[in-house]
Formats: C-alpha cells, sequence, structure tokens
C-alpha cells in the first residue's frame, strides 16, 4: 500500500471521527444539561455517566490518533 492509501484512509477515519464526537457529544449534552435522552426511550449509564459520553471519549481518542498520523511526516 503506498502512502496515498494511508492518507486517504486516515482522513476517512478522520471524518468519521468528527461525525461520532458531533452525534455523541449532541446525545451527551442533551443527557448531561438537558436531563432528558435525546433518541426516546430511557438512555443506558454505565458507573454513574450516560453510555453517550463514553463513546464521545472513545470518538476523541480516535480523532487524536488520526490527527497525529496524518501529521506525521512519513
Amino acid at each position: 500500500m503506498c502512502i496515498k492509501n494511508k492518507k486517504t484512509a486516515l482522513k476517512i477515519i478522520f471524518g468519521i471521527s468528527i461525525a461520532g464526537m458531533a452525534f455523541s457529544g449532541y446525545l451527551s449534552y442533551t443527557e448531561l444539561f438537558q436531563k432528558f435522552c435525546a433518541l426516546g426511550g430511557g438512555c443506558t449509564s454505565i458507573i454513574g455517566l450516560p453510555s453517550c459520553v463514553y463513546g464521545f471519549v472513545m470518538y476523541a481518542i480516535v480523532f487524536v490518533i488520526a490527527l497525529l498520523g496524518l501529521k506525521a511526516k512519513k
């Protein structure tokens, strides 16, 4: 696989992570600050936090890793 294909894959992963952070960030905001589940039914909590918060954190980690990969010289 050549460098151009790796960069393209990283750009796609980067875009997906932005979309994931936007969606899970919205869900986290409504659950934490407006006190309702934006998806309707009851939201699941894990260790006292809504599960969408963990999704946001995971997408943020993927975002940082993809960004570092795109900024790398090689």
